[in-house]
């Protein structure tokens, strides 16, 4: 499915905006960005597409369902494609990187809480904010 069918199929007009934010996501080596991200990476590319559009068709992707968006610590939302598969995030407090988990036995843990509380639970996030141990982090910020 090309960018401009899979837009119309979401509800949403196919236009150039939208095309070129939805292959930043698609052909992106960084999952999880931020508006500013997206922003610069079209300056990059030499796109004209202002900042007030970048957040307008962000908002429109999440509405339709193409995006997810994450409060992470840093207080800013962070939006990744919606493919559908539940996943949980562990954050790194020195760099910002986010990897993505699924763990049965925690996604289980959760719902029996919920349950033995007298709720069902229908959906939840869950974000871990660690520190780095890894020695040679690829990450890390060179100092």
């Amino acid at each position: 499915m090309t960018n401009a069918e899979e837009l119309k199929s979401s509800g949403l007009k196919a236009t150039l905006p939208r095309i070129k934010i939805l292959d930043i996501f698609q052909r992106a080596q960084q999952r999880h960005m931020t508006a500013e991200d997206v922003f610069k990476i079209l300056l990059g590319e030499g796109s004209d597409i202002g900042l007030a559009t970048v957040y307008r068709v962000l908002m429109q992707f999440e509405q339709a369902g193409i995006l997810s968006r994450n409060h992470f610590e840093s207080g800013k939302s962070v939006f990744e494609l919606n493919e559908g598969q539940h996943h949980d995030h562990l954050v790194c407090l020195d760099c910002g990187h986010v990897e993505e988990f699924f763990d049965p036995q925690i996604e289980s843990r959760q719902r029996m809480v919920a349950q033995e509380r007298g709720f069902t639970l229908q959906e939840h996030t869950l974000a871990l904010y660690a520190h780095c141990t890894k020695d040679a982090c690829p990450h890390r910020s060179i100092k």
